[in-house]
């Protein structure tokens, strides 16, 4: 009887987590259909509505964005995104702005909602949200813009720029822009079709440069957060947003710095390598809900993690600038007029991957740089020595080819590139090339699939070679 008693718990205990197993899988599929769902439905919002609003960009479709934007993403979405089906919803008929974009999912649930903001830029609903519950406008009819691009001068790096959109720096990788700027009027250019200077594109992950910019812009304006003129802040203030619950003094979270999350050393725990943040980037989670709550595992500033919750927490930590200084004030400033800073449905900024620019926005961005943060028309936006402290090194440091420096990559270890040379990443392909010391900028867009990787560090090798070194 004994025997068989344990025998019997044994078959149970075996039993139940066979079942468990059975019912997470099948909760993780209906899960994954509903992230591919929000996934399609923003990329489809975004991208249509975000060159619709930019009179010189070429017009995007839903077949373009499912066969750039949608096709070579991230498994299981990958399998799953191409059959859902989707309407597009506008204003009134006719060529009026886009309203929202409806993806179904499951026949249990409300379909997966993105939705233009009145400001411009799409934001996605959180799963379940119908579109009734939706309280917004449509954008203002976006002025006549100038649309300027220099004269190219095509000779110097045309063969390096071909050889760029015919796989040649990644078999499998996919090209749709690439574009060289080196001195005062240097220009040259290769673009996929349909593509234009100022297609707007998702940055990914080159907008945590273009947040630490932001960042600096507010301590140009006296925040004292990071640096005082071009000397590292070794004792910075606390951040308010790491206050966490009335302030208590005891949680070791409010020892981490606006430099330790710019610099991907907050010690704070993230889920997954690179910390993809699927629930807010395609789940319809709010920033709040997803980037802020991560406990510290290590000392701040002991270890790089790079996270997407450490730049979204940065920008969370100036976010109440953002009333009388909008991101889209320092962009129009620097000219990057196709420039749109998306929010989460809540209206926080997703500025560690949700920002739409074009290639001529991103060779801007670059020479703000080159010029220490000062605008063609003379006026300095980001304090002196920013760029020296952004490039610099100081924080723990990842391991390969590339170091970091505070919202910037570094490429001081790449053979054949000046030590001075830095730089935005972002997935799938987005880079913007800074280099100093030959006054030039580096800019290649691409909707490279999962596995591809275009070698940055050869291109920008290659193109260096073939311009002037004086």
């Amino acid at each position: 009887m004994i025997r068989q008693s344990i025998a019997a718990a044994t078959l149970l205990l075996a039993a139940i987590p066979a079942t468990a197993q059975s019912q997470q899988e099948a909760l993780d599929a209906r899960y994954n259909r509903a992230l591919a769902a929000g996934y399609k439905a923003l990329f489809l919002c975004s991208a249509i509505a975000n060159a619709e609003r930019n009179s010189g960009a070429a017009t995007r479709t839903p077949d373009s964005v499912h066969q750039w934007e949608l096709a070579g993403i991230q498994a299981p979405l990958d399998e799953i995104v191409a059959g859902l089906p989707y309407r597009i919803t506008r204003w009134s008929d006719g060529d009026k702005p886009i309203r929202h974009v409806t993806v179904d999912w499951a026949d249990d649930m409300p379909p997966r909602i993105a939705f233009q903001r009145s400001g411009g830029g799409c934001s996605l609903a959180p799963i379940g949200m119908k579109a009734g519950a939706l309280i917004h406008s449509p954008p203002p009819a976006r002025p006549e813009m100038i649309t300027t691009w220099h004269m190219r001068i095509p000779g110097k790096v045309t063969p390096v720029l071909e050889a760029a959109m015919s796989g040649a720096y990644g078999a499998k990788a996919r090209t749709t822009a690439v574009s060289v700027n080196w001195g005062e009027n240097g220009w040259d250019w290769r673009f996929a079709e349909g593509f234009t200077p100022f297609t707007p594109q998702r940055t990914w992950s080159v907008a945590k440069s273009l947040a630490a910019t932001l960042v600096g812009a507010n301590e140009h304006r006296g925040a004292g957060l990071v640096v005082s003129g071009d000397t590292h802040a070794a004792s910075a203030p606390p951040l308010a947003i790491f206050n966490w619950y009335g302030g208590d003094l005891r949680d070791p979270r409010r020892d981490v710095t606006m430099d330790h999350l710019l610099r991907m050393a907050s010690g704070r725990y993230s889920d997954t390598p690179g910390n993809r943040t699927d629930a807010l980037y395609f789940g319809g989670s709010t920033v709040r809900e997803t980037a802020l709550h991560w406990p510290v595992v290590h000392q701040p500033g002991s270890v790089f993690r790079y996270a997407n919750n450490d730049t979204l927490a940065a920008v969370a930590a100036i976010a109440h600038t953002f009333v009388e200084h909008p991101p889209a004030e320092l962009f129009a400033k620097i000219g990057m007029q196709d420039t749109i800073a998306e929010t989460d449905w809540q209206g926080d900024y997703v500025l560690s991957s949700q920002v739409w620019a074009s290639t001529m926005d991103l060779i801007r961005f670059g020479q703000l740089y080159l010029n220490d943060g000062v605008l063609p028309t003379g006026e300095r936006v980001l304090p002196e020595g920013w760029v020296r402290y952004v490039t610099t090194p100081s924080g723990p440091q990842p391991g390969g080819e590339f170091g970091y420096g505070a919202g910037f990559w570094l490429m001081n270890k790449s053979e054949g590139v000046p030590p001075d040379t830095f730089a935005a990443f972002g997935n799938r392909g987005q880079y913007v090339v800074i280099v100093p010391s030959r006054q030039v900028v580096i800019v290649r867009r691409g909707e490279d699939p999962v596995g591809a990787r275009f070698d940055i560090a050869a291109f920008t090798r290659d193109v260096l070679a073939a311009l002037p070194s004086g």
